[in-house]
């Protein structure tokens, strides 16, 4: 069945996924603030879910209305095919949003809409009580100024759970924000790459699956493949299809940081993504950074000042890494932080900077070219 399906996404990675689900082949793509839409069979989102580095997840959008009302809510919910997508046993939770809308409360939109789907298919199933025993068909909504949307998740836990980080330093970057760094950056396993402040890993790892052309969901469950009515042989087929676009050459990636903690977890994480051999993690301060290349790039993710450090501590860091970095030849640096003055603490003007939101924080990623 042809779905109209819907990746949410962090504001600012929109035309990346956009270019992902390109690549993928899909058809229907149209962006939007906070999420990326495409059309599709179970092929395609199976394909979304097992090969998207940067999405948070993949749902399936049933229906997409106004509503300033509960009774209009109510309606439009209850008039959306539901029968085509949950069967009798189906357990369907609701949770989702409201954001600058006539209705926002929360827990009041997500009883409506739970009753709405139950008095449909009450009707379309002849049966008067849902038991619910079967597999999870999570209902996602958000209602933002007034309009609607309605879907189904397919992913489960989000696309940035790989399976590779179950260990992780303090304040972690997540796994498709740091796919998206490295994308931003253009890196495609020619150049040498690195990470200073490289923490648990994630941004060498990912940088790894990305030199190899490692489709990032490969190792994982979605739950669509758990749903009664899915293709388990569509599912292989998409791996296998993934395993047979792999690269396998010569790879210079390290990560580098000064707490020896973090090395050892980022190792273990390497190995569980498969990465390894590939990528070299050491204990180093970034403030002492000399490394030479002749053409490197370095994506990095250094503390704010926020969480890990204090304001001061974390610009006492910025410039001197700042005169680290201006002392070497030929590294391209890309580097995100939410501090408002990191440019004078860094000590030079970012030559491009781009808007992101690493969760809730917005903060900026500095592009300086050499």
């Amino acid at each position: 069945m042809q779905n109209r399906n819907c990746v949410p996404c962090l504001l600012g990675l929109e035309g990346p996924i956009s270019d992902e689900l390109k690549r993928l082949d899909l058809t229907g793509i149209a962006a939007e603030n906070g999420r990326v839409y495409f059309d599709g069979d179970e092929r395609a989102i199976a394909a979304a879910n097992i090969c998207l580095r940067i999405g948070e997840r993949v749902l399936i959008e049933v229906g997409r209305f106004s509503a300033v009302t509960f009774d209009q809510l109510f309606e439009s919910v209850k008039a959306l095919p539901w029968e085509n997508y949950l069967p009798k046993d189906a357990a369907f939770p609701v949770k989702g949003y409201c954001l600058n809308s006539t209705l926002m409360s929360v827990p009041d939109c997500q009883k409506i809409i739970k009753k709405a789907i139950v008095e449909r298919l009450k009707q379309k199933y002849h049966v008067s009580w849902f038991e619910e025993s079967g597999p999870i068909h999570q209902i996602q909504f958000c209602v933002m100024k007034d309009n609607v949307s309605v879907c189904i998740d397919t992913s489960g836990d989000g696309l940035h759970k790989r399976g590779y980080r179950p260990a992780h330093n303090a304040a972690p970057l997540k796994e498709t924000m740091a796919a998206a760094m490295v994308t931003f950056s253009r890196y495609r396993g020619r150049e040498d790459f690195g990470d200073p402040f490289c923490g648990s890993g994630t941004i060498p790892i990912e940088a790894a699956l990305i030199a190899r052309n490692i489709a990032p969901g490969l190792h994982r469950s979605f739950s669509a493949e758990q749903w009664r009515e899915a293709d388990k042989g569509v599912w292989q087929e998409v791996r296998e299809e993934a395993r047979s676009r792999e690269f396998h050459g010569n790879y210079h990636i390290f990560g580098s940081d000064i707490d020896p903690a973090a090395i050892r977890i980022a190792k273990e994480n390497a190995e569980r993504a498969g990465v390894a051999d590939i990528v070299q993690f050491d204990v180093a301060d970034a403030m002492q950074f000399s490394r030479k290349t002749e053409n490197g790039i370095l994506v990095t993710n250094p503390p704010y000042g926020e969480r890990i450090m204090e304001k001061q501590e974390a610009e006492s860091l910025y410039r001197g890494f700042g005169k680290a970095w201006a002392a070497t030849e030929n590294w391209k640096l890309y580097l995100l932080s939410s501090h408002t003055e990191f440019e004078r603490t860094f000590g030079r003007q970012a030559d491009k900077k781009r808007k992101l939101y690493n969760g809730m924080i917005k903060c900026d990623l500095f592009m300086y070219f050499k």
